[in-house]
Parts: C-alpha cells; sequence; structure tokens
C-alpha cells in the first residue's frame, strides 16, 4: 500500500485502508513501514490535538538540526524519531477488522516528507 504524505512532519490514520485489505474473520495483522524517518503508532482517532501534541513532544525531546547525520541529507532528527517509535506493529483480526480499542486508531507518522511512503500489510 502507497500512503502519500504532504507534510514534513504529520500523522496519518490508516485503520481503514488496512481494514480494506482484511479478507479472513479471525487473525493478526502485521504493518510494517519500509523507510527509515516514517514510524507506526498506534494512538487515539478522536481528538486531532493528540496527534499536534504527540509531534511537538517529539520536537522537544528530539530537535532538528543538532545531529552528525544532519551533514548528510539534514534529516538526523527524522531518523532517531522513527527508530524510537518503531517501524511495525501487530494487531490482532476479530470479525474481519483490526481488533483496536473504541478511540484506537492505527498511524502512520511522517518524519521527513511529504513523500509516498509504502506500508506492508501481512495477514495471518
Amino acid at each position: 500500500m502507497i500512503i502519500k504524505t504532504k507534510s514534513k512532519e504529520e500523522i496519518i490514520d490508516i485503520t481503514s485502508k488496512v481494514n480494506s485489505l482484511i479478507k479472513v474473520e479471525k487473525g493478526i495483522c502485521n504493518i510494517f513501514v519500509k523507510h527509515t524517518t516514517a514510524s507506526l503508532i498506534i494512538n487515539e482517532n478522536y481528538d486531532p490535538n493528540i496527534c499536534k501534541d504527540f509531534l511537538k513532544l517529539l520536537d522537544e525531546i528530539i530537535p532538528q538540526g543538532k545531529w552528525l547525520h544532519d551533514k548528510i541529507d539534514g534529516n538526523g532528527a527524522a531518523h532517531l524519531k522513527s527508530s524510537i517509535l518503531g517501524c511495525s506493529v501487530n494487531i490482532p483480526i476479530v470479525e474481519s477488522k483490526l481488533f483496536l480499542g473504541k478511540w484506537q486508531a492505527l498511524m502512520l507518522v511522517e518524519l521527513d516528507g511529504p513523500r509516498e511512503r509504502v506500508v506492508v500489510v501481512t495477514i495471518k
């Protein structure tokens, strides 16, 4: 699956896109992003401010422009943030959809966009 991002940093709810790929009643879904400057998280899907707060927190913990890797291509912070957050999640499948809590959603975290991101979905 390809996700086109629009901003340098943003969080995109991809729950419905993944759910549309599920063709089994029960199982496990592994979602993996094939990039070192993007991540996957599970977070609240009701209040969009939580995504803004999350990105603000990451910037406070890992500020831009002070990393050795920045000498190469200026995105050292994006690599560090992605490494801390992780590139994959496993979610149970129940009744042919991701078995998430009421307020949970699967989110792609863009940290060095805008880009086209490849997200691999494996269902067992």
